[in-house]
């Protein structure tokens, strides 16, 4: 009798989480990644270098590029490649997760500083892009290249809305047309990182407005942030039309039609392309407190689909943000 309670108790969430159209992973996979994303795309977003290589081709803004280290004889060159007294950023072509990136946001005499204050050594930073190439953090473990990027100086707006790390904003894009969207925040207990699954806090944006909407930790809810005590819900993103915009021309640029788009919104630059994500994961619907199902089958059922960046955008911020 037990094991028949607790199965009609997951019957019953199961069917609430339809009724208020919840994409889950299963459906996700077969229905929107296995049917429009051709697999011979996966690369130009698997690999970082590619995809920042084919948002350059496409006129996309993008975090400056500072070099690349494909080879371990190369390492003893590093020093060469590196500012001498501004941040940067290294990361793995192939990571994930937030895997293996090293953020430094100053250099002097004493070493190279990291944003939690401490620092670290040359020889560190040569052990670290030596890790990368031999494929410490890559998928599947496979040899990889260090993708040296110049330091992004996030927007003063967000000021006390994250810990350490810089936020950036996940937008998932259905061909072509922005469906949802959220903050990451990075906290202490996420070590910087904009991770949600390490503790990261997410915070759901209106897809109008580019407001917040609720804010979750560990897909809890949550209304001030947990290390600096500032107000979630006060979240107004700046440039908001510019960042959808920016999104949606992912879509032109890689054509993958079920996408993550990571971006940032740099106080010198404007909005910014981090990476791209074939396969993004469906947390954003926690941090939104609505599911992803009717909006997508909105774009999948217009009669005429709008055709221009801009009226992907129009179409999303008018009707899909009702939904």
């Amino acid at each position: 009798m037990a094991f028949l309670a607790k199965l009609s108790r997951a019957y019953t969430a199961r069917s609430k989480l339809r009724q208020r159209g919840v994409l889950g992973m299963n459906k996700r996979n077969v229905d929107f990644i296995a049917r429009y994303n051709p697999r011979h795309l996966f690369p130009l977003v698997d690999d970082k270098l590619q995809t920042k290589t084919l948002a350059e081709n496409a006129g996309v803004a993008v975090p400056k590029l500072i070099g690349v280290v494909r080879e371990q004889h190369d390492v003893r060159n590093l020093v060469k490649l590196l500012p001498e007294l501004g941040g940067f950023c290294i990361k793995p072509a192939k990571g994930s997760g937030g895997k293996g990136i090293l953020v430094i946001v100053r250099a002097d005499i004493d070493g190279f500083y990291k944003s939690c204050g401490s620092v670290i050594s040359l020889n560190d930073i040569e052990r670290h892009v030596s890790n990368i190439l031999a494929g410490l953090f890559s998928l599947g473990g496979s040899n990889d290249v260090a993708v040296i990027e110049a330091l992004i100086q996030f927007d003063p707006c967000f000021n006390g809305y994250s810990y350490e790390g810089v936020p950036d904003i996940r937008v998932i894009l259905f061909q072509g047309y922005p469906v949802m969207a959220m903050i990451r925040l990075s906290t202490h207990v996420s070590q910087g990182k904009a991770n949600l699954h390490q503790g990261a806090v997410g915070v759901g944006l209106d897809l109008a407005t580019g407001h917040a909407v609720q804010a979750v930790q560990f897909d809890q809810p949550i209304a001030l942030h947990p290390d600096t005590g500032k107000d979630l819900l006060s979240i107004k993103v700046p440039q908001w039309s510019r960042l959808l915009e920016l999104a949606s021309s992912c879509y032109d640029m890689c054509g993958l039609g079920y996408l993550g788009a990571d971006l940032v919104l740099d106080s010198d630059h404007g909005p910014l392309l981090l990476e791209l994500n074939a396969r993004p994961g469906l947390t954003i619907q926690v941090a939104n407190n609505r599911g992803l199902l009717p909006r997508l089958k909105a774009v999948s059922e217009q009669s005429s689909k709008a055709s221009s960046l801009l009226e992907r955008v129009a179409y999303a911020r008018s009707t899909l943000a009702r939904l």
